[in-house]
């Protein structure tokens, strides 16, 4: 091929171009990744800036039960952080949930003997999503319904959706009926064959819901 003297030179080829354009896009995703610290969370340096916390990699055993105690709390920030905490390890706890279920039990009772409205509502959402987090865990419940049951029987057809309270309470979750109502149908649903029966048992008025 023959270039005349100050023209334009052939073009290079669009594949380098791509090349370098992909090479640039992966050291710009390298720095941002350089730039966030792993660490532990419910620690100062989770806290801090660009850090990322490993949440899976925590002490179940010791965190989780911690977390559920809290769950007693009504001022803030204590019981923000309790119930989040909750959540979040829940969220991210995998198998590890399972063998830390007996631990939960005396805060789960603990925080539903207090029959306070606030606690009954908290309490019953961190139920719900316990008996969903990981296999098996709905049917680790069965064992405890003595100790978490009662005080659902004796809430279980309050109803506190009364006059203009009723909009807002529904958009809340805060009916403790409507929740325990909820709660039970989980148990029942993942708390294997023994669930509905052990649930009949402490709570005569509940009809199933399979």
């Amino acid at each position: 091929m023959v270039v005349e003297e100050g023209g334009p030179g052939p073009s290079k080829p669009a594949c380098d171009r791509c090349s370098r354009q992909r090479e640039k896009k992966d050291k710009q995703q390298d720095k941002q990744q350089d730039k966030q610290q792993a660490c532990e969370g419910f620690t100062i340096r989770a806290m801090m800036k660009n850090s990322v916390a490993e949440i899976e990699n925590l002490d179940y055993h010791y965190f989780l039960p911690l977390f559920f105690d809290g769950l007693c709390e009504t001022e803030f920030p204590y019981e923000f952080f309790a119930r989040q905490g909750v959540h979040d390890m829940l969220e991210h706890g995998g198998s590890k949930i399972l063998p830390v279920v007996p631990q939960l039990i005396i805060p789960i009772k603990d925080a539903l003997n207090l029959r306070n409205r606030q606690i009954l509502c908290t309490t019953l959402k961190v139920l719900q999503h316990l008996v969903v987090s990981a296999e098996m865990v709905g049917e680790a419940l069965v064992p405890y319904y003595r100790q978490i049951l009662p005080v659902l029987s004796i809430f279980k057809n309050m109803n506190v959706n009364l006059g203009d309270g009723i909009e807002y309470s529904q958009q809340k979750r805060e009916n403790v009926g409507v929740l325990i109502q909820e709660t039970l149908e989980l148990f029942e649903r993942y708390g294997g064959e023994h669930a509905y029966i052990n649930i009949k048992y402490m709570i005569p008025t509940y009809w199933s819901c399979i």
